[in-house]
C-alpha cells in the first residue's frame, strides 16, 4: 500500500494577505488579478506601504496549498520545496508539519538565504493580485526531489508555477519522470494565466508524452490551445491528458473522466477573496480520487471546498471546515 496519497512538488512561500482598495492597487502599482514576480527590493517597498494594515501569514505556494487541503480532508501527504535558514523557514516548516504535511524539510539542510514570500492583496470584488518574491525557493532543484517519496504515492502533484525557472523545470520534469518510472500517476497545475502566455513550451516540456491528470481554469485552458471555446479547451486538453478538470467559476467545471465530458454546476456563494481557490479545488479533487470518489464527486467535493472557501479571507479552511465537507461525501 501507498504511504502517501499525493506527492506534491512546488514554491515554498509565506504568504502575507491584505484587504485593500482599488485605489490601492493604482497607487501601489499593482497588476490587478494576476501573479506578478518581484525582486526583494519591490517587496519590500510593498510592505512599507502596507505596514500600518493587519496581514495574515501562513505557508503558502499554489501546490502547498493543493497539498495542504488533501491533508485536511484527511489524506496522507508529502511536498517537496525549498526554504532559507531564517525565522521565516523556520515559521513555513513549523506550519506545514503543524498541517499533517510530510516533507523533505530538516532544521539541518536549509542554506542561507530569504525564504519566498508572496504578498497577496484582495480588493472588494474579491480578486487576488500576487506579488512574488522567490527568495531561495528559486533555486528548487532536482536535489529537493525525493524520489522515495513519490515512488510511495499514489499520485505525484506538480505546479506550474516551476517552469520559468530552468533548474526549477528540470525538477518538475525529474518528478514527472520519476512518477512514471514508480507507476504512480502524473497530474500538473497550468497555475496561471502569465505562465502560459510566457512558458507555454516549458509546460509542455513537463507534461511530456502526456499525463494522468491536469488541472486549469478556463482562461488558462483556451489559452493554452489557442482556442475561443469551452469545446475547443476541451478537445486540447484530451491530447494532452488522460483526464482532467476546467473550472470555469461561476459556471461551474468541465471534467473528463477518460470516457466522458461531465458539467458541475458551481454554488452559488457571494465571493470575498478568490486567492487559493484553484488550489482548494485541485486538493479536494485530489483526495477523492485517491479515496474511491467517482470522478463526477472529486468534481462534486472540489467544487463544494473551492466555493466555502472564496466566501472567506484566506487561502486556507480551519480543519474542522473541511472535515465537514469530507462528512457529506462519507468521507
Amino acid at each position: 500500500m501507498a504511504e502517501y496519497d499525493v506527492y506534491g512538488v512546488g514554491n515554498a512561500l509565506v504568504d502575507m494577505e491584505f484587504a485593500v482598495s482599488e485605489d490601492d492597487l493604482t497607487s501601489l502599482q499593482v497588476d490587478k488579478g494576476l501573479m506578478t514576480l518581484i525582486d526583494e527590493e519591490r517587496h519590500d517597498a510593498l510592505m512599507g506601504s502596507l505596514g500600518a494594515q493587519a496581514g495574515k501569514r501562513g505557508s503558502g505556494g499554489s501546490a502547498a496549498n493543493t497539498i495542504i487541503a488533501c491533508a485536511q480532508l484527511g489524506g496522507k501527504a508529502f511536498y517537496s520545496c525549498k526554504v532559507a535558514d531564517d525565522e521565516t523557514g523556520t515559521f513555513y516548516m513549523s506550519d506545514l508539519a503543524a498541517c499533517g504535511v510530510s516533507s523533505n524539510l530538516t532544521m539541518d539542510n536549509r542554506e542561507s538565504g530569504v525564504t519566498g514570500k508572496c504578498v497577496v492583496l484582495i480588493t472588494p470584488d474579491a480578486q487576488r493580485s500576487m506579488n512574488t518574491y522567490l527568495g531561495i525557493t528559486q533555486n528548487i532543484s532536482v536535489a529537493e526531489v525525493d524520489k522515495d517519496a513519490i515512488a510511495a504515492s499514489k499520485i505525484a502533484y506538480i505546479e506550474g508555477y516551476l517552469v520559468p525557472e530552468v533548474a526549477a523545470r528540470n525538477a518538475a520534469i525529474e518528478v514527472r519522470k520519476a512518477a512514471e518510472s514508480a507507476g504512480v500517476k502524473t497530474a500538473l497545475t497550468l497555475s496561471d494565466i502569465n505562465m502560459v502566455k510566457f512558458f507555454k513550451d516549458g509546460l509542455l516540456e513537463i507534461a511530456g508524452d502526456g499525463l494522468d491528470m491536469m488541472f486549469s481554469n478556463e482562461d488558462e485552458a483556451k489559452l493554452m490551445f489557442e482556442t475561443d471555446s469551452i469545446e475547443g479547451a476541451v478537445s486540447g486538453m484530451k491530447g494532452l491528458a488522460k483526464q482532467f478538470a476546467i473550472t470555469r467559476g461561476a459556471d461551474g467545471a468541465v471534467l473528463f473522466d477518460g470516457n466522458n465530458v461531465i458539467e458541475i454546476k458551481a454554488q452559488k456563494v457571494t465571493p470575498i477573496d478568490t486567492n487559493g481557490a484553484g488550489d482548494m479545488y485541485a486538493g479536494s479533487f485530489l483526495y477523492g480520487m485517491t479515496h474511491g470518489l467517482s470522478f463526477e464527486q472529486c468534481g462534486e467535493l472540489a467544487g463544494m471546498a473551492a466555493g466555502q472557501l472564496i466566501t472567506q479571507f484566506g487561502a486556507r479552511m480551519p480543519s474542522a471546515d473541511m472535515a465537514a465537507i469530507g462528512k457529506q461525501f462519507s468521507i
